[in-house]
């Protein structure tokens, strides 16, 4: 009965980005037109049903204990019925009056007819259990939205803002970009924004999917719903209300609830036919039986909860699954979609690669060691804003390499650095600024590395002599390799990688992650031509960028996937399926959900079918009374409810997972922190 409002979850598709206010200021309405259910009873139909419940009871009751109650047990299972069966016949009339048909029709016909029959007792009970199965129904679907109204409640109503005047407290609703707020340990975030000063340790599960803690420091940024777990942080706020990450969150999941699988939209379609076949069933059963229980329980049967049921809770349970990992999927008609898909093809920066330098190779040179060869490259270039700069910090910090502060710090942008570092002039830059500063022996000899293959090389001289080069590179993801194995385990037939960086740096990442193929020196347009020749071989093709210059890749593919989207507009506007992280892995699992959750609609859609035909048939042959049917009813729509629920524990093996996946044995890369400042440091030594 109570599908109809579990339906209208899925009836208008709502754009991205679309105010959602005034749509949630309409499902507070006291009726809703649109959905065909009378909100203002839900809370209320609880109490009316266990009235009814006890009323009827007591006829069952006064019936067995008392020889001579029948006409009390009569006048309490009257009540009983009418208690119950009032909301039914109600909600049908409304239908009605709307010019709608539906099963609510379905059911207050069977609930009248029991009536009309004078076995108050049995209309009793056929009411009490469809009421049942209405109200479970209702539960399931609020359940299902508590979980993405709760995203409401994460961002706090009060923030501390920062003034002239000291600190003051505001309402979250009020802070505008430009604002200063200050965070303390235990807080939820009230604003994406900034850090401006002091460090924390974040809880960022309700946008990433990641359950480790994200460790962040000036000028990283921080978004709204996050908890704030250590230390006072004051953050400079970039986006508010609506505009936040979270907020963007919610609205893609709103709006991926509002769209419709293919087979519910058939569904709607013959639904207007449904009501009037059955009744010409139940007058079919009437002529050739004469018992109007045995009617009754066909038009109990008839009513397809379970059926409809079928696509509407295994999709909520796939996007409960997704979103708990950090996978938004805007519509949900790309959840079936994602099951047929046999063919990726992604971006390299940003996508299969961290899209950051970092060090992958010390080269130490005329008896230098290399962690003396880090120490002076890293403390020449403290002050640096450069990636080089930044890449070999990270190193010296991990391996647990102390740094001296440099003196005359002095930088050529492009070129290199010069720095007094411990009483010698240290340089770090590129071949062509140490010959400029006069460093005459030919070091350039000992470089066994090919930069067009994406190698970056600065090389470190110190009082006249050069001491070692050092090798930087983008680096591939840890779990790409793992990632893509797991696809092709999957039956994913093509594999490939485009990207607009240089043939060689493309063959050896490709070499590196296992992907058979690679395209490189593409331009957007090109990746575009890439995607559309895969497609007309036939190929249901899944698009990978970082959703900034991969946007209208994205847009070519059956499927647009958009890493990293947490904090990205254009991220989330550009592709289909937004990952809120970066981690890979859950491109194989997004395959696996919609493959199970294809299974489990097929399962639904199986046993609704079944359940109706045989509970027709089985009445037809007055084998069901309507009491026992209405019970059955209930149970089917349980069993289809459970049955997709199993649907909601997918991926809670990749929960653990953090940020950073474990490095594979043997793949070149930073060292893991804590690793003593020695000639072992594991990164590769000429």
């Amino acid at each position: 009965m109570q599908v109809t409002s579990l339906l209208s979850l899925q009836e208008e598709p709502v754009q991205p980005g679309h105010d959602h206010h005034h749509d949630h200021e309409h499902e507070r309405e006291p009726s809703c037109p649109s959905c065909g259910h009378d909100h203002e009873h839900a809370p209320v139909r609880l109490w009316q049903t266990l009235i009814g419940v006890v009323f009827v009871l007591n006829a069952f009751i006064i019936d067995w204990a008392f020889n001579q109650g029948q006409v009390i047990a009569s006048a309490s299972a009257f009540i009983g019925a009418v208690v119950l069966g009032y909301p039914i016949v109600l909600t049908a009339i409304k239908d009605i009056r709307r010019n709608s048909l539906s099963i609510n029709e379905l059911v207050a016909i069977a609930v009248l007819a029991a009536f009309a029959s004078g076995n108050y007792k049995t209309a009793g009970v056929v009411a009490f259990f469809m009421l049942m199965g209405d109200i479970i129904e209702t539960r399931t679907a609020e359940g299902a939205r508590a979980s993405i109204e709760s995203l409401i409640r994460l961002t706090p109503t009060k923030a501390r803002r920062i003034t002239a005047d000291g600190e003051e407290e505001v309402a979250a609703q009020n802070l505008t970009v430009g604002d200063i707020i200050r965070i303390r340990p235990g807080d939820n975030v009230a604003a994406d924004g900034v850090i401006v000063s002091g460090q924390g340790s974040f809880n960022q599960a309700t946008i990433t999917g990641e359950s480790l803690p994200a460790d962040k420091k000036p000028g990283d940024e921080v978004f709204a719903g996050t908890q704030n777990l250590t230390g006072v942080l004051e953050v400079k706020v970039s986006r508010a209300g609506h505009d936040t990450t979270l907020g963007r969150v919610r609205d893609l999941i709103l709006a991926a609830e509002k769209t419709k699988l293919p087979i519910m939209k058939i569904v709607d379609q013959y639904m207007g036919f449904y009501t009037p076949l059955v009744l010409v069933i139940a007058a079919l059963v009437w002529a050739f039986t004469r018992n109007l229980n045995d009617v009754i329980s066909v038009i109990i049967f008839s009513c397809p909860c379970a059926f409809i049921l079928a696509t509407p809770t295994a999709m909520v349970a796939a996007l409960s699954a997704a979103a708990r990992l950090g996978i938004l999927i805007k519509n949900v008609a790309d959840i079936e979609l994602a099951a047929k898909i046999n063919a990726f093809v992604f971006d390299k920066t940003g996508t299969l690669t961290t899209g950051e330098l970092a060090v992958s190779r010390l080269a130490p040179l005329n008896g230098t060691q290399p962690a003396d060869l880090l120490r002076l490259a890293a403390s020449a270039e403290k002050y640096s804003n450069h990636p080089t700069a930044k890449a070999l910090s990270q190193l010296a910090q991990e391996a647990g390499v102390p740094l001296f502060e440099p003196k005359d710090f002095s930088e050529t942008a492009g070129r290199g650095i010069k720095a007094s570092v411990d009483g010698d002039t240290i340089l770090v830059g590129r071949a062509q600024w140490l010959k400029d500063n006069h460093v005459k022996e030919d070091f350039m000899k000992s470089v066994d590395l090919n930069e067009t293959e994406g190698w970056s090389l600065i090389f470190v001289a110190r009082g006249g002599q050069c001491i070692g080069w050092v090798g930087l590179q983008d680096q591939t993801r840890a779990e790409a390799r793992e990632s893509l194995v797991e696809l092709k385990e999957s039956g994913v037939r093509r594999v490939a990688m485009v990207t607009g960086d240089r043939q060689p740096v493309a063959m050896r990442v490709a070499k590196e992650i296992g992907c058979e193929e690679a395209s490189g020196e593409c331009l957007p347009q090109n990746k575009v031509d890439f995607v559309r020749s895969v497609r007309s071989k036939g190929y249901k093709v899944a698009v990978v960028g970082d959703g900034v210059n991969d946007a209208p890749a994205l847009a070519a593919g059956d499927i647009g996937i958009a890493m990293g989207a947490a904090g990205s507009e254009v991220a989330i506007h550009s592709a289909t399926i937004a990952l809120m992280n970066n981690d890979l892995r859950r491109l194989p699992f997004l395959v696996k959900l919609s493959r199970s959750t294809r299974v489990v609609i097929n399962q639904n859609f199986l046993f609704g079918v079944a359940f109706i035909i045989g509970g027709i048939t089985l009445s037809a042959l007055s084998l069901v009374p309507p009491a026992f049917a209405a019970a059955l009813h209930t149970c089917g729509s349980l069993i289809v409810v459970f049955n997709s629920a199993r649907l909601v524990r997918k991926g809670e093996e990749l929960e653990h997972y953090g940020t950073e996946p474990a490095l594979p044995p043997g793949r070149p890369g930073r060292p893991a922190a804590g690793l003593e400042a020695k000639p072992e440091l594991a990164v590769r030594t000429a």
